[in-house]
C-alpha cells in the first residue's frame, strides 16, 4: 500500500501502489504544465466521512511513497482515462479499491516481466 502526502497534513492517503503509480504520472504531468485540478475518492468503510476532495496545484507540497522499491508497470489506456478525468470540469475521481488493468499491447506487461515471450515475438 502506497501513501500520498499532500500539503502539511501529517496523515497520508493510503492508495494501492499500482494506482498510485498511475496517479503520480497524471498528477506530475498536470502540475508540470501549471494546471490545477481536483482529486476525489470515497473513504474506505472503516474510516469516518464519505469522501474527500483535494485541490491539487503546483505550490502545495506533494509526496508519493510506494511500499515496493520496484516501479509499477503502467497501462497507457488507464493513464489516458485518468488524464481525461483530470482534464474534465468534475476533476479526477479514483476508486481506492479498484484493480488497475494490465496494459494491453504494452511490451512491459507482467507476462514480459516474467520472461514469457509473446507468440508474435518468437
Amino acid at each position: 500500500m502506497g501513501h500520498l502526502y499532500y500539503g502539511t497534513a501529517s496523515q497520508p492517503i493510503e492508495i494501492p501502489d499500482r494506482l498510485l503509480a498511475h496517479l503520480k504520472v497524471v498528477t506530475a504531468t498536470k502540475l508540470r504544465r501549471g494546471e490545477s485540478f481536483t482529486l476525489t475518492w470515497r473513504h474506505p468503510e472503516d474510516l469516518p466521512g464519505g469522501r474527500s476532495t483535494l485541490w491539487l496545484q503546483p505550490a502545495i507540497p506533494l509526496r508519493f511513497v510506494f511500499s515496493s522499491p520496484e516501479p509499477e508497470l503502467l497501462n497507457p489506456a488507464f493513464l489516458k482515462d485518468l488524464a481525461n478525468g483530470a482534464n474534465s470540469s468534475g476533476g479526477l475521481t479514483i476508486d481506492l479499491g479498484m484493480a488497475v488493468p494490465e496494459g494491453e499491447g504494452d511490451p512491459r506487461t507482467s507476462a514480459a516481466r516474467q520472461g514469457r515471450v509473446p507468440a508474435h515475438a518468437a
